[in-house]
């Protein structure tokens, strides 16, 4: 019988959950700890139609060494199309969570730590009754919710997650915090959750490496043509569609940070707009049009990259924003970053159990991965 159970959610999608679910793995097989991986509502789909699998349970086999069939590991495929189809009362919530005890039982049998990985937010899955609270009772998981934070009204969102799991929650891990948050989320922040009952098990800094692509990385999946070269090693985490007035858009685009404006190569008005904005670290075009000499020229002079991508604006946001999520986790190195940053900022033994020798995450990360 495995020791326990572990499901790592989180207030929002994309705070880094793969990552430190994997990394907690990888730690874990580090004390020699025999690991198992779910995630029952595949979510990061790579179509919107069919059985398409998520991309997440993937990369545990290959990173975690698993064998486990993905049947087992993403038992409901949550796409759009199931999604539709469970409003239409097609799906029934009762047997939907059989389902999932039953892969989670077959899993489970030969695992002592059992990670399970929520989808998107800790509410999704409402629809089927789903949610990850309701996933955590069926399955008798603790709980890790992994978080962001970039001010004081931040913290509402830990709240109302941390009441919905009660007791089953194991702790709070803040990911990403920017520089300009930290002191005063370990000063103020981490302390007020306590004193209210909620535990924090780690506060993890913001690493650029870990929090998006560069600008030269996106242009090559999306397959861009170069119109301004600018500053290719820029980091974009976020994007921005810039669908409304300059003025409006300048407003807009100043409020943001590490972003790439989409729009149409025709909405010279955004580009310059998008210009003026500090936080805009490229600019991508859309719809095969090309912008004013004068304006290209502007980019030129403030070193903002500029390129050219076939296809229409919001279906270059979504391939965009596959290559920024999934660039994330996507490899062995990555994983082994984050698993340092975990021993060295987060209380990790409280997690996943045991008192094993700290590991090699250089020397295990080849093996585990195969490289």
């Amino acid at each position: 019988m495995h020791e326990h159970t572990l499901l790592v959610t989180s207030t929002a999608e994309s705070t880094g959950k793969t990552a430190i679910t994997l990394a907690l793995g990888r730690l874990a097989q580090a004390r020699e700890k025999r690991v198992g991986y779910m995630k029952p509502k595949g979510t990061r789909l790579q179509s919107n139609v069919g059985k398409t699998l998520d991309e997440d349970p993937m990369l545990a086999r290959e990173l975690l060494g698993l064998d486990s069939e993905m049947h087992q590991m993403e038992p409901i495929v949550y796409s759009p199309t199931f999604i539709d189809g469970a409003i239409r009362g097609q799906e029934d919530p009762d047997e939907l969570g059989a389902i999932v005890e039953e892969r989670y039982a077959e899993l489970a049998a030969d695992a002592d730590l059992m990670l399970v990985e929520g989808g998107g937010s800790w509410t999704t899955g409402g629809i089927v009754d789903l949610t990850d609270p309701e996933v955590a009772d069926r399955l008798d998981a603790e709980v890790l919710l992994v978080a962001e934070y970039e001010q004081p009204g931040d913290l509402d969102d830990v709240l109302a997650a941390a009441d919905a799991f009660g007791d089953r929650l194991a702790g709070v891990l803040f990911n990403r915090v920017a520089d300009a948050a930290f002191d005063e989320l370990e000063q103020e922040g981490v302390p007020f959750l306590e004193g209210r009952g909620v535990p924090v098990v780690g506060v993890v800094s913001r690493e650029r490496e870990l929090a998006g692509v560069t600008v030269d990385a996106l242009a090559a999946e999306l397959g861009a043509d170069d119109l301004v070269s600018g500053d290719r090693d820029a980091y974009v985490e976020r994007f921005l569609v810039g669908a409304m007035g300059g003025d409006a858009a300048l407003r807009y685009f100043r409020r943001t940070k590490n972003a790439a404006v989409i729009t149409g190569g025709d909405r010279s008005e955004i580009v310059t707009a998008a210009l003026e904005a500090p936080g805009v670290n490229a600019i991508i075009l859309t719809g095969g049009h090309r912008p004013t000499p004068a304006v290209l020229g502007k980019a030129e002079e403030k070193g903002v990259p500029v390129m050219l991508v076939t296809g229409d604006t919001l279906s270059v946001v979504d391939r965009a924003e596959a290559v920024v999520n999934t660039g994330r986790a996507r490899d062995a190195e990555t994983i082994d970053r984050m698993s340092e940053l975990l021993n060295d900022h987060a209380d990790v033994e409280s997690l996943i159990g045991g008192t094993g020798n700290e590991p090699d995450t250089e020397g295990d990360a080849g093996d585990d991965a195969g490289a």
